[in-house]
């Protein structure tokens, strides 16, 4: 009997032959082997009993490791539907800038952040926060064909292996990145080994310049404080002083020194310029915002923000920060919730997200989520594809989840026996878990579509 490989010609695309269908050699005398498509349908008859097995009798962990692989491939490759494909033949890319949050438990339970390091006033399970419901939602986009996957750590150091991912902004820019460090492995988030960290600011209560290393794969994670993305000093040093003095003509320092390294980067800035501020190009002042006895002209926060945005993508794509082949993603702001005085202990004490429609995206939040974007297709225009330029819209989404910040779980047990009836509440920032891990996975998807 011949064997099954003894009818297989070898393709060589390039070489100009084509197989003979007419080889002697490529008989098969009839009763020796079964007909193709006869073959083909008993194939796939015990690929779907095997799968079947594996659904119904398999147990749930034999069933994650077998198909989490293969459902991240398919959406990732064959589920990112959008009006308009990716260039060079790549995916589709999707909008995850619209939808709903609907109720999954357990989706966002994926790790404990104490053993991550986060701030402590992230940390809302170690400080007490009694409700954990704000960790059982997932968003789910409006449109069609775009289902958000699971965070999948591989997929994530697999897509920047041996590159540095920067998180360069505010606040929120670093809340993304401790999320990001506790999915990749700092909190028990996946099979990798927890991260070294291999810089942090000399005051270890401090959070505004971190490097974490993840050795397997060649990946570096930063976070660098410029909350204005340009050089700025006063207030944003000091909380006691009345105002900052930011310079749009300059670029914060550190990150921007250090823009060649970033592989990728993540900006993410916008409330500092809501704050009280004075803006100078050089040593002309250019005006000023929420100060009205400054004797300088209010110039609101949009120009300068958007001077500020178009800048920095000035440096990171332009010859100066060696742009090419480099990803910049642009994060648009994600709003607070206070409700009520800041001191209030309810002021954000809501326990649910808001239903489709019930909250809108304010006016503030709106204008510099337009100023992203606009910016973004502005320099994607201008750069002509040397480097990948892509807007991680979450503006929506986390207007939609008043639920899931610290509030007074900022401090470890606020309401216990003789805590202060007035205290700080955190509106703004994330518990870790919670909705910024979304930002991640949204994160992910942006880096597997090609631009």
């Amino acid at each position: 009997m011949k064997e099954m490989g003894a009818c297989q010609q070898p393709l060589h695309p390039h070489s100009g032959q084509k197989p003979s269908s007419s080889s002697p050699s490529c008989t098969n005398p009839a009763g020796y082997f079964l007909p193709r498509t006869t073959g083909a349908w008993l194939a796939s008859g015990f690929l779907s009993l095997a799968l079947l097995h594996l659904l119904c009798c398999s147990p749930a962990g034999t069933q994650q490791a077998v198909f989490s692989p293969l459902l991240q491939y398919f959406n990732g490759t064959y589920s990112s539907v959008s009006p308009a494909r990716g260039e060079e033949g790549g995916p589709p890319s999707c909008d995850y800038s619209e939808g709903r949050w609907v109720r999954s438990p357990g989706h966002a339970r994926r790790y404990n952040a104490t053993t991550c390091g986060v701030k402590d006033g992230e940390d809302c399970a170690r400080n007490g926060r009694p409700d954990t419901g704000y960790l059982d939602w997932r968003w789910r986009p409006a449109a069609g064909g775009c289902p958000l996957p699971a965070f999948d750590a591989a997929a994530f150091l697999a897509a920047v292996r041996g590159r540095h991912v920067a998180f360069v902004g505010d606040s929120m820019a670093r809340n993304q990145a401790e999320s990001l460090v506790c999915l990749l492995g700092g909190g028990g988030a996946s099979p990798f080994p927890p991260p070294r960290l291999v810089y942090r600011d000399a005051d270890p209560g401090e959070f505004r310049f971190r490097r974490w290393a993840f050795p397997s794969h060649g990946v570096t994670v930063s976070v660098y404080w410029a909350p204005f993305l340009a050089r700025a000093n006063g207030r944003v040093d000091d909380y006691h002083l009345p105002y900052s003095s930011v310079h749009l003509d300059e670029l914060a320092e550190r990150w921007s020194a250090e823009a060649g390294t970033m592989d990728v980067a993540v900006l993410s800035a916008g409330h500092w310029f809501l704050k009280w501020a004075v803006f100078y190009n050089g040593s002309e002042v250019l005006g000023a915002h929420m100060l009205p006895d400054s004797n300088h002209t209010e110039i609101g926060f949009a120009s300068p923000f958007r001077e500020v945005i178009r800048r920095s993508l000035e440096r990171l794509l332009g010859s100066g920060g060696g742009g090419g082949g480099r990803t910049v993603v642009l994060a648009t702001i994600s709003p607070s919730h206070f409700e009520k005085a800041w001191d209030d202990p309810t002021t954000c004490a809501r326990k649910r997200p808001y239903k489709d429609g019930e909250k809108e995206v304010d006016g503030e939040a709106a204008e510099l989520r337009r100023v992203v974007r606009e910016e973004a297709a502005a320099a994607a225009a201008r750069n002509g594809g040397a480097a990948t330029i892509k807007v991680l819209d979450v503006t929506k989404l986390a207007t939609m989840r008043p639920d899931g910040h610290p509030g007074a779980y900022m401090h470890r047990d606020p309401f216990g026996p003789g805590k202060p009836e007035k205290m700080l509440n955190d509106c703004l920032h994330s518990c870790l878990p919670g909705p910024v891990d979304t930002f991640n996975e949204i994160l992910l998807q942006l880096l597997l579509t090609k631009r």
